[in-house]
């Protein structure tokens, strides 16, 4: 029996950390809309709010999303973290919050092989897109273009 019980926790814990995944963007006032989010309403990072609770707002979907627990969120109100949890309904189940690092690579860095259809349906890779002068990738994480 106990045996049987181990195995169904240890089932569990895989079943919960396959479903974990990360999300970034910053942390606001939970009675902010994506909308006002986007927009860097001054309202989203005040920290006036009676009993407001902390969301995340992630800047690449345009959402929302609730934090549960709070308590790795505090601190962190207008700051661009990236969270790790499992997902249920629009409540990331929080396994933590890390601030975010930087997105990209540094100067000097390679970027790794690739290979991407452009604008007109020619595969591009780093080779075809090289100069004599080095090369520059831009990628737009923006959810406004």
């Amino acid at each position: 029996m106990c045996a049987l019980t181990l195995l169904g926790a240890t089932t569990l814990v895989a079943a919960q950390q396959k479903n974990m995944t990360d999300w970034s963007g910053v942390i606001i006032n939970s009675s902010c809309s994506g909308d006002e989010a986007f927009a860097e309403a001054a309202k989203c990072a005040d920290t006036g709010a009676p009993g407001g609770k902390l969301s995340l707002y992630d800047d690449t979907l345009r959402l929302v999303l609730n934090l549960d627990p709070q308590d790795q969120a505090a601190g962190h109100l207008g700051d661009s973290v990236t969270v790790e949890g499992a997902l249920e309904g629009d409540t990331i189940r929080v396994a933590s919050i890390k601030m975010l690092a930087g997105i990209g690579l540094a100067v000097g860095q390679k970027a790794p092989a690739f290979s991407a259809p452009d604008q007109f349906g020619t595969q591009q890779t780093l080779e075809t897109l090289q100069g004599p002068h080095g090369t520059v990738l831009l990628f737009f994480r923006s959810a406004d273009w």
